[in-house]
């Protein structure tokens, strides 16, 4: 008996699976009823038993069996196989028949890896997670040490609850997920801890594993306790754990002046009752592949798990969303003492101020609000909106700037003086790309302001001057211009600032610095995947930000020149930052009565670094990402472009309905892998100005708020409108002075 799937064929043989490839094995599973009990004495051991039963029923084949484990315990499985457009897919069940004196059960549904059994031999993905070998994952990272036994982890720490091994010598990828969003909420009243029972979860895991006939439990002082038990191993596999679990993983707690010298590990384990009647019931698709590259591979199984998991559209009014945001940049913005600018972070729901501190870019974005903030005041005639914008660049241009040319980066009102912060190249290029924006809309209203194109130049000179033979820049510079952090990987930060003042200016220096930029990025950002340190508050490791700006710069070279190979950096760009979103969904809970998951999905959040939380800087690419759908064509990026304008708006008060103060707060990020929200419970500004940049820029471009609303535009009309650079630097275009009168220097309205 056996099933088709492109390829690949599903083969039952002496009640077992094999996967074959024109008559070759890759895979197999001799015993695919898996069970690992938590016994008596809360240790883990497992057993396995092939299918005693096999049936063909139409186009799916059901096997069955029943499976008795040392202490008693009988557990009965069906496991359904049929082929789809999706791939495999296997929908068990698992019933408790008999019970000894187990404490708890889990089952796992797994393939063996016959062309190696060696971790390293495989690249892994796992969106948000795990990104090949994890060679730039923090030490004490999932996955970083591939000389575990374990490697499973929560699906709900994942963006998309998949797992994949690719073979580097062959090609030969194998993949498996969960089937469909239908995760319940565990039981609330229950602790999570390091080795429990809870009936209620529902949440698997995914990863590999090379196990002993050992039981692993770590104590809670990291000894583990290894205990022989008699089952077959057959090697390498790849696995889905049913109740989930995560192990093992480095301890982040460690005792001094233990007797044992082992590394710390942990291993957080969650089992189902073994009571007689007790079922498990889920399903997992199981895909198999061929690739020349791990980003192809990538590329490919992240679309298909997205097509069948991708949560519904946010239902959410852009328009309106846009204005209130604005409204509450405008009212949050104020004078202190010579300066202006927002609050650093303020406590929700009421926006208690806790810290003020102007940041240039990054969580701040102090001068791309100023500009926002411009642009609307001129826009909507909103003359206090205006004044504040200007006010906010006015401050930076005249204050920020030191004799080296590199700007300040952190200011704070209270001392009247700029903060030790490093000069990180990605804050860089978030303030000074703003600072240009706000100087060409004032001069396409009639005013010119040569401050602050003159602030500009002396930062573009500073990039030009600093900029290392190879392309590169380094992440992190003291005021004296001496490194302060000596990673390169932030190169493609300011490659989009660098093409935009050439337009400017025309001088073909900073083109030339820009694409010698781009040439580095385009080896090592894209080729290499050294995709880490985008964001300036984390470590220099791999995240989701990186990304983002390498999409940002290659698109900007590719905006200019038009050459293929900026095209292809920025599709690897996007195809990589896409895999740290939610984009399937679960159940979250809050402990505040006053929070928007507590309505809506966690579905448009995305992963900030590996191991990290999860928040809506994702946002700021919808723009981006649909200007690279009307590049290429690809609906796919159209399609995302669209989930990440609605989705990531779930976690604001988008109508007033939550009760926050203001109508568009959003909280900055959290934490609620496992379903409960762990978060500061504050707002930054970074997190509203995301949302408001690319919806500006939409409008601007494609004259609308909804990715739908540039959709009615002819095919013709939306690639004229995306060529931005075409009228980058023309004269006029806006309300050309309808708010602010050249003459007298005052902010007016129209008569």
């Amino acid at each position: 008996m056996k099933l088709v799937n492109g390829d690949y064929t599903l083969l039952f043989k002496d009640g077992g699976v094999e996967v074959l490839k024109n008559g070759k094995l890759l895979y197999f599973n001799k015993r695919p009823m898996f069970v690992m009990v938590k016994t008596v004495v809360a240790l883990s051991e497992f057993y396995d038993k092939a299918y005693s039963e096999i049936a063909v029923s139409g186009d799916t084949i059901t096997a069955k069996g029943k499976l008795t484990v040392p202490s008693g315990s009988e557990f009965s499985f069906a496991d359904t196989y049929e082929a789809t457009g999706a791939g495999f897919k296997v929908s068990r069940n698992v019933k408790v028949l008999k019970t000894g004196d187990d404490l708890g059960f889990s089952t796992k549904l797994s393939f063996v890896m016959t062309e190696s059994d060696d971790p390293h031999d495989y690249n892994c993905f796992a969106p948000g997670v795990w990104y090949k070998q994890n060679e730039y994952a923090s030490k004490n990272a999932f996955g970083k040490d591939l000389d575990c036994e374990y490697f499973w982890r929560l699906e709900t720490g994942c963006a998309l609850p998949l797992f994949t091994m690719q073979n580097i010598a062959s090609g030969e990828m194998a993949a498996i997920s969960r089937w469909t969003s239908d995760v319940t909420m565990r039981s609330l009243d229950i602790a999570q801890a390091a080795n429990h029972v809870d009936p209620k979860f529902t949440i698997g895991a995914v990863g590999m594993s090379k196990p002993e006939s050992r039981t692993m439990n770590y104590l809670y002082y990291g000894f583990a306790v290894r205990k022989e038990f008699e089952t077959k191993l057959d090697g390498l596999s790849i696995d889905y754990v049913y109740p989930g679990c995560d192990g093992q993983m480095p301890a982040t707690r460690k005792y001094a002046g233990l007797d044992f010298k082992d590394q710390f590990k942990s291993f957080q384990r969650v089992s189902h009752p073994v009571e007689v009647g007790f079922e498990q019931n889920y399903a997992v698709a199981v895909n198999f592949g061929h690739y020349s590259s791990f980003q192809m591979m990538m590329k490919d199984i992240w679309r298909v798990t997205y097509d069948r998991m991708r949560d519904k559209l946010f239902d959410v009014d852009n328009e309106l969303h846009f204005h209130n945001c604005m409204r509450m940049f405008t009212r949050y913005t104020q004078q202190y003492g010579d300066s202006y600018g927002l609050p650093f972070s303020c406590q929700l729901p009421d926006m208690d101020i806790s810290s003020v501190s102007f940041q240039f870019g990054f969580v701040g974005q102090q001068p791309g609000i100023g500009y926002q903030l411009l642009r609307y005041g001129d826009k909507e005639i909103v003359p206090e909106a205006f004044e504040k914008g200007v006010n906010i660049i006015d401050f930076w241009v005249r204050t920020a700037m030191t004799e080296s040319g590199l700007p300040h980066m952190c200011y704070h009102p209270g001392i009247k003086e700029f903060e030790p912060y490093p000069h990180y190249i990605r804050m860089l290029a978030d303030g000074i790309e703003a600072i240009l924006d706000a100087y060409l809309y004032m001069r396409k209203i009639g005013y010119e302001r040569p401050a602050w194109l003159e602030f500009c130049r002396k930062t573009a000179d500073w990039i030009v001057n600093f900029q290392n033979e190879d392309g590169s820049f380094y992440r992190a510079y003291n005021t004296d211009s001496s490194i302060r952090m000596d990673s390169k990987a932030n190169t493609p930060s300011v490659i989009r600032f660098l093409v935009q003042f050439y337009l400017v200016s025309g001088d073909e220096r900073y083109k030339a610095a820009a694409i010698k930029a781009g040439d580095w990025s385009y080896d090592n950002a894209y080729l290499n995947m050294e995709y880490r340190g985008g964001t300036c508050d984390n470590t220099d490791i791999m995240d989701k930000e990186a990304g983002i700006y390498a999409l940002f710069g290659f698109l900007a070279l590719y905006d200019l020149t038009g050459e293929d190979k900026w095209l292809e950096g920025a599709i690897g760009a996007a195809d990589y930052t896409e895999t740290w979103t939610y984009a399937w969904t679960f159940p979250v809970t809050t402990p505040w009565p006053k929070h928007p998951f507590n309505k809506y999905s966690i579905s448009g959040q995305s992963i900030i670094t590996l191991g990290g939380g999860a928040d809506v800087y994702m946002a700021a690419c919808s723009y981006t990402y649909y200007r690279l759908y009307v590049i290429t064509g690809d609906e796919h990026y159209r399609d995302f472009a669209e989930f990440i304008h609605k989705n990531t708006r779930q976690s604001n008060d988008v109508d007033g309905s939550i009760g926050y103060i203001m109508p568009g707060l959003g909280h900055e990020a959290g934490n609620f892998t496992s379903q409960i929200l762990q978060s500061h419970y504050h707002w930054l500004p970074w997190c509203t100005y995301v949302e408001i940049d690319p919806s500006s820029r939409l409008y601007d471009t494609f004259g609308g708020y909804e990715i739908a609303d540039a959709q009615r535009l002819s095919p013709e009309e939306r690639t004229k409108r995306n060529r931005i650079y075409d009228t980058f630097a023309e004269i006029p275009i806006g309300n050309k002075g309808a708010i602010y009168d050249q003459e007298s220097e005052e902010i007016k309205l129209p008569r």
